[in-house]
């Protein structure tokens, strides 16, 4: 018999209506999660950060409204036979915001600068597909050797080490959209500043206030400019999703990218059908210090895991726009079958509880040695909920629980550099529907995903085996082999699997909930 779930954090707040004010007729006010920690495409790395260069540059491929690939600089591609070679042919049209052409050569200038170590890029990994692209990123081969060639001032081959599934759909992420080389030689270090930015999608850059808005203009000189309905958009930073719900509220934001999740009833009565739920692929973690004792102890980390209540995060705090996550990589992948799972289910067993305390008894903690946990997260109204439920879960085994919190761009850039931690929260949206882009974040060496510097050579090796296997099943027997040897040793704590959630005004039209969660404002508009 199940024991009663507890309420971890009974009487959560509840929002005060606020009354809609005129909104403006002329700007998109687009809510958005954080602050940019750069607009440079080739050192983003944020889900924040992507929605902005989503607007501002145009990849060779890109995404619509509903999460299709569709032509973005390219107007159109083919893939040899055995999957090594694909060729594009450019836009002629195409144009940066300055007003100059986009050819082959700024595509061959811009890939061979994420992949030079010298850009020091944090997802450089992403586009390892390609030939020589990892001996290039460690400093192995020169630039030139990446397998990327211009064919003609608008024709351009890219060949890879061995076919990949998702390769279209690498060349949509923001790691692959060019950058202007005059630009980037000239001003250096700040030419992603407005008026020194040049980009060559349908919106450009006017101005970037920190807690601000990031501040986008269509561009003239795109192709499809006049196709553009909005020929403005402020992207809004809202972490406090508390305040940025009384801003929509009060008419002040068009649309919000997350909501308060555990007062989403609330919200739906509120609002309505301006609630918008939709499918995502992503997953919310815990990032455990493995190079750090008693982290190191697979046994603390199992301890800490086993006690999680992940129906209660995702179905009680988060009010079912979550599901709880009992492994890495979520349903709905392609090229995988279902993922294994980490033990921890639903309303807490008592055997969960008396194997966590015999795990922490083993690793030598108890009453009389309480483990003491440093809990570090960016700063939201939902990250803080969860956190506080967590860290009572966990004083049910006596661990004592203390709190580090930032902004997001503070808090992913000390994990990436390396910081000092105990656990962390983690998040990630995958950028393609492959298990492989959740999978490598723990590889060796990948140190700005995998903050807690776990390595394991059976792991890494099954990666390895799977990105040379051309057999689609057997990769994926592969990639959940790997998968249960990280649910085993869990570097990484699963806690939720992620759904989109919006707030879209009655007055904006063109948003489509879709896996990728891809909402160009190109594809909007707003009612006059």
């Amino acid at each position: 018999m199940r024991p009663r779930r507890r309420d971890w954090l009974a009487g959560a707040a509840v929002l005060a209506t606020v009354r809609p004010a005129a909104a403006s007729e002329s700007i998109y006010r687009r809510g958005n999660d954080a602050d940019p920690e750069t607009l440079d495409p080739h050192r983003s790395s944020t889900v924040a950060e992507a929605h902005i260069l989503r607007d501002l540059c145009d990849g060779l491929l890109t995404y619509d409204n509903e999460g299709a690939i569709i032509p973005g600089a390219a107007r159109a591609w083919s893939v040899s036979e055995d999957g090594l070679t694909l060729r594009f042919d450019l836009n002629p049209d195409g144009r940066w915001s300055n007003g100059g052409p986009v050819t082959a050569a700024d595509f061959v200038f811009s890939l061979r600068r994420i992949l030079d170590p010298a850009t020091g890029a944090k997802y450089a990994e992403i586009l390892f597909p390609i030939r020589n692209a990892a001996s290039v990123n460690r400093g192995e081969k020169p630039v030139d050797a990446l397998g990327i060639t211009m064919e003609g001032p608008l024709q351009l081959t890219i060949t890879l080490e061995q076919p990949t599934p998702y390769i279209l759909e690498l060349l949509t992420h923001q790691t692959a959209v060019p950058v202007h080389r005059a630009s980037v030689e000239h001003y250096g270090e700040t030419f992603t500043r407005p008026g020194n930015l040049v980009t060559n999608g349908l919106y450009r850059l006017t101005g970037n206030v920190p807690g601000g808005a990031v501040q986008l203009e269509a561009n003239p000189h795109h192709p499809d400019a006049a196709s553009v309905a909005i020929r403005r958009v402020d992207f809004v930073p809202t972490s406090d999703l508390a305040a940025a719900v009384r801003r929509y509220a009060a008419g002040e934001l068009d649309s919000l990218a997350d909501l308060p999740a555990d007062q989403i009833g609330d919200l739906r009565r509120r609002f309505g059908t301006q609630v918008v739920l939709g499918p995502s692929l992503g997953l919310a973690a815990l990032a455990v210090n493995t190079r750090k004792a008693p982290f190191s102890d697979r046994r603390v980390r199992q301890a800490l895991s086993l006690v999680i209540d992940r129906e209660y995060l995702a179905l009680g705090l988060n009010g079912g726009t979550m599901s709880p996550a009992y492994s890495l990589c979520p349903l709905g992948l392609d090229n995988y079958r279902t993922p294994p799972e980490t033990p921890g289910r639903s309303g807490l067993p008592i055997d969960h509880e008396e194997q966590a305390r015999r795990l922490l008894g083993e690793a030598g903690f108890g009453p009389d040695r309480p483990l003491t946990v440093e809990y570090r997260f960016n700063v939201s109204d939902n990250n803080r909920t969860v956190a506080v439920a967590i860290g009572e879960m966990w004083r049910d085994l006596g661990i004592v629980t203390r709190y580090v919190y930032t902004d997001a761009k503070t808090h992913f850039a000390y994990l990436r550099d390396g910081g000092d931690f105990d656990v962390a929260r983690m998040s990630w949206i995958a950028d393609y529907a492959d298990p492989q882009n959740f999978l490598f974040l723990l590889q060796t060496g990948n140190d700005g995903f995998n903050a807690g510097h776990w390595s394991d050579p059976a792991y890494d090796a099954l990666l390895a085996r799977a990105a040379a296997e051309r057999d689609l099943a057997r990769r994926a027997g592969l990639l959940y082999d790997a998968e249960a040897i990280a649910l085993r040793e869990l570097p990484w704590i699963p806690l939720m699997h992620y759904r989109s959630k919006a707030l879209i005004a009655p007055r904006l039209h063109g948003y489509h909930p879709n896996v990728r969660n891809a909402a160009p404002t190109r594809f909007l508009r707003l009612d006059a």
